[in-house]
C-alpha cells in the first residue's frame, strides 16, 4: 500500500509536532471530525485522553514534589481543561487544518472550543499508537512547555469531576467511571449522554451536554451532590 503523502500544511504541523509519523494517515485522522468521515478522530481521543492525563500526572509529580495528592488532582484538572487544550490547539494552528463537513464548517466548527480539545487529545492518541507512550508523552511535554506550571494554580476553583474524585478519596472510595450512553444529533449539533457509576455504592447518575467533557462534569456534580444528600451507613 502506497505511503499517504501529507498535504503541506499537515507536513507543517507535524514539523510543529516534531514527530514524523511512521503511519501519516493517523495524524490525518486525528484531525477528522466524525461529520467530514466514518473515519473520524474520536476513538483517538479517547486513547489520547488517559495518555494526557498520565503524561501530565508524571509531570506534576516531578515538578511540584512537595504537593499533596489533592492538591496534584487539582493542578491537573486545570491543565488538561478544556480550555487549556484550545490554547494548545491555538498554537499550532489547528482549526486551519480540522476536516469538517459543510454543516460543521458553516456553524462555527473551526473555532468550536470542544473540537479543538478533542483534536488535541486525539494527535496525542496519534501519536502513542504511531510510536508508543514514551513518545506521546514527550509530545505532551512539548504541547505544555509554555503553560505555566506552578502550586498557585490549586488556587482555582475545582470542577465537579475534580470535587466528586477528591470527595471519594477522603472516604477511601474508588475513582468514578464515565461511559458515553448516547450521542444524539447532527454532527455539528451534537448532545452527549455521559453515565457516572461510583462502584461502591452501585449508583449511577446521567449528565448530558454539548460535548463528552461537559456532559461528564454534569453527571459528576449529580453524583456529588446524590452523594452528600445519601450519605452511606
Amino acid at each position: 500500500m502506497a505511503e499517504l503523502a501529507l498535504s503541506p500544511p499537515l507536513e507543517a504541523l507535524q514539523r510543529q509536532l516534531a514527530h514524523p509519523f511512521a503511519n501519516p494517515r493517523l495524524l490525518e485522522q486525528a484531525l477528522t471530525h466524525r461529520s467530514f468521515s466514518s473515519d473520524h478522530y474520536e476513538r483517538l481521543e479517547f486513547l489520547g485522553d488517559s495518555v494526557l492525563n498520565l503524561a501530565i500526572s508524571t509531570l506534576l509529580y516531578e515538578q511540584l514534589a512537595s504537593l499533596p495528592e489533592g492538591d496534584l488532582s487539582r493542578t491537573r484538572a486545570n491543565l488538561v481543561k478544556q480550555e487549556t487544550l484550545v490554547t494548545v490547539a491555538k498554537g499550532l494552528g489547528l482549526s486551519a487544518v480540522l476536516r469538517l463537513g459543510e454543516g460543521e464548517l458553516k456553524s462555527g466548527g473551526r473555532q468550536r472550543p470542544s473540537i479543538l480539545a478533542d483534536a488535541v487529545e486525539a494527535i496525542i492518541g496519534a501519536v502513542y499508537l504511531d510510536a508508543g507512550f514514551d513518545s506521546a508523552a514527550q509530545l505532551v511535554r512539548r504541547l505544555f512547555k509554555g503553560i505555566e506550571i506552578n502550586p498557585t494554580m490549586v488556587a482555582m476553583g475545582k470542577d465537579a469531576k475534580t470535587a466528586l474524585q477528591e470527595w471519594l478519596q477522603g472516604r477511601r472510595m474508588g475513582l468514578p467511571q464515565y461511559r458515553v450512553a448516547e450521542t444524539t444529533g447532527a454532527a455539528h449539533q451534537q448532545m452527549f449522554a455521559v453515565v457516572c457509576e461510583v462502584i461502591e455504592t452501585g449508583h449511577t447518575e446521567l449528565g448530558r451536554g454539548p460535548s463528552r467533557r461537559a456532559a461528564e462534569q454534569a453527571a459528576a456534580a449529580l453524583m456529588l451532590q446524590h452523594l452528600k444528600e445519601h450519605p452511606q451507613r
